[in-house]
Parts: C-alpha cells; sequence; structure tokens
C-alpha cells in the first residue's frame, strides 16, 4: 500500500509550470533587467551620472537670503524640489531644504504658488 509519502519527485516538478518561468511572487521585478539593445549596449545612451552644483561650486552655507538660488529648488507651487530631480547631494539636500524653510518663515518665500482664478 503506498502512502502519501511514496510520491515520485519527477511528478512534483510539473506543479507551476504555467507561469511563464518568472520567479515566484506573481510579479516580474522591476529594475534594468532585460536584454540591453543598441550598439552601446544601453537602450538610449550612455547615461553620465549628474554631480551637485553646490559641491562643484565649492559652496560652504547655503544662505537663506539668495532667493534667486533658492527660487530654482522649488516649484511654481512652492513644493520643495527632490534630489532626484535637482541632482544635488545629501547633504546639501537637507542644507538647501532648511534654508528654503528660513526663507519662507521671514517672507523672503511663499509656502504655496500663485493662485488659480
Amino acid at each position: 500500500m503506498a502512502t502519501n509519502f511514496d510520491i515520485v519527485d519527477d511528478e512534483l516538478d510539473d506543479v507551476g509550470d504555467d507561469r511563464g518561468g518568472r520567479p515566484r511572487g506573481g510579479r516580474p521585478v522591476r529594475g534594468r533587467g532585460g536584454p540591453p539593445t543598441g550598439p552601446g549596449g544601453r537602450r538610449f545612451g550612455a547615461v553620465r551620472r549628474r554631480v551637485c552644483a553646490f559641491c562643484v561650486d565649492k559652496v560652504k552655507f547655503i544662505d537663506h537670503k539668495a532667493v534667486d538660488v533658492l527660487s530654482r529648488y522649488v516649484t511654481e507651487r512652492g513644493k520643495i524640489r527632490p534630489r532626484r530631480k535637482t541632482s544635488t547631494c545629501a547633504r546639501h539636500q537637507r542644507e538647501l531644504s532648511v534654508a528654503i524653510k528660513r526663507a519662507r518663515y521671514l517672507a523672503l518665500l511663499t509656502y504655496v504658488g500663485g493662485t488659480q482664478g
């Protein structure tokens, strides 16, 4: 008499083959996977890493009174632009956000953008 433990391993391998060879978990892995295309191996050409504008200029302190500099890092709605959009380093992004908040407090920058209407 055969028990449940006498099942051959070959019968278990056929389970789950209808998933298309994707790894377990249901969703495909996001990111830069996949075959590279194009002559250089990249899809859209060479990607250069942008450098921090404050590091290039060797800025030691981001002044909260320099409104023209700070306004480049604020959207038209008044939000602080993220690092991935402005390409600033983490250290200068922290200093930049403090300077923007100080300028807002002193009414040099607005908290919100212009009104519609």
